[in-house]
């Protein structure tokens, strides 16, 4: 499962399953709409979403190298 920590408009702390999100819509806040319809609104804006996105994904690909 690939989560990222974001943050609620409230302040408080969500994990979001970055593979379950279908699009991100501004509002002007972040609305991250995942796959099964529901929704997440949050303070981190879209560029600083995908940023967490890259960064979850260079960790965990990171150390898989393939030799040929």
């Amino acid at each position: 499962m690939a989560l990222i920590m974001l943050t609620k408009l409230n302040g408080s702390p969500v994990a979001v399953n970055s593979s379950q999100i279908e699009y991100i819509d501004l509002i002007p806040e972040s609305k991250i709409t995942m796959m099964n319809g529901k929704y997440h609104i949050v303070q981190e804006t879209q560029e600083e979403i995908i940023e967490k996105i890259v960064q979850f994904n260079q960790k965990i690909f990171n150390g898989l190298r393939v030799e040929v």
